[in-house]
């Protein structure tokens, strides 16, 4: 019997990771009020690394094409940084050629739930009502999700993807997040952030 439910699971998992490939491959962007950039982690001497600075190019592609007038980079001060994600990818977005005028930083964010609860709150004060959204593309199904769950009417779309290795490991990673999200979701737990230890 423990077996078949093994099987069964893995099946599943597997079903959850072509899922989140496939969905993350579909660009969705259109004109929107705002292009949210989700944030990521910054370099040992504060830096935007890899992925952040995929996110923020895309994102800045974007607004030159004229699909928003305004950005929101989000992401706060992770441990042992001076800088937050959403300052480092305000960096990125300026040496593209985006005014930071036409930037918000929303720097308090430990986690996507925490993303979209304080976008949400940057939206309002600025009758902003539809957004594009832009991280990797294997985040984005789960993004999607979080967003929804805030009321907030998302076009996501992805970012240049990592190198095949660095993919397979964050796809892994993303199941492992949606089945965390799926409990959370199903008993109402309020966590919306859980510190590595």
């Amino acid at each position: 019997m423990l077996l078949v439910v093994l099987l069964v699971w893995l099946i599943v998992a597997l079903g959850l990771g072509a899922a989140v490939l496939v969905y993350g491959a579909q660009d969705r962007a259109q004109p929107a009020d705002v292009i949210i950039v989700l944030g990521s982690g910054l370099r040992r001497d504060n830096l935007p690394g890899p992925a952040l600075v995929r996110r923020a190019s895309h994102a800045a592609a974007l607004y030159q094409q004229g699909l928003a007038d305004t950005l929101i980079c989000t992401g706060g001060y992770t441990a042992g940084r001076t800088r937050s994600e959403a300052s480092g990818c305000l960096l990125v977005l300026e040496q593209m050629g985006v005014p930071a005028s036409a930037v918000l930083l929303e720097e308090r964010s430990r986690s996507t739930e925490e993303n979209a609860s304080f976008a949400r709150e940057l939206m309002r004060e600025r009758s902003l009502n539809t957004a594009i959204l832009v991280s990797d593309g294997y985040h984005l199904l789960r993004a999607q999700w979080i967003f929804a769950q805030q009321g907030i009417p998302v076009y996501p779309s992805p970012a240049d993807p990592p190198r095949r290795l660095s993919l397979l490991i964050a796809t892994v990673r993303e199941v492992a997040a949606l089945h965390w999200q799926l409990l959370k979701t199903v008993l109402t737990l309020p966590f919306t952030y859980v510190p590595v230890v």
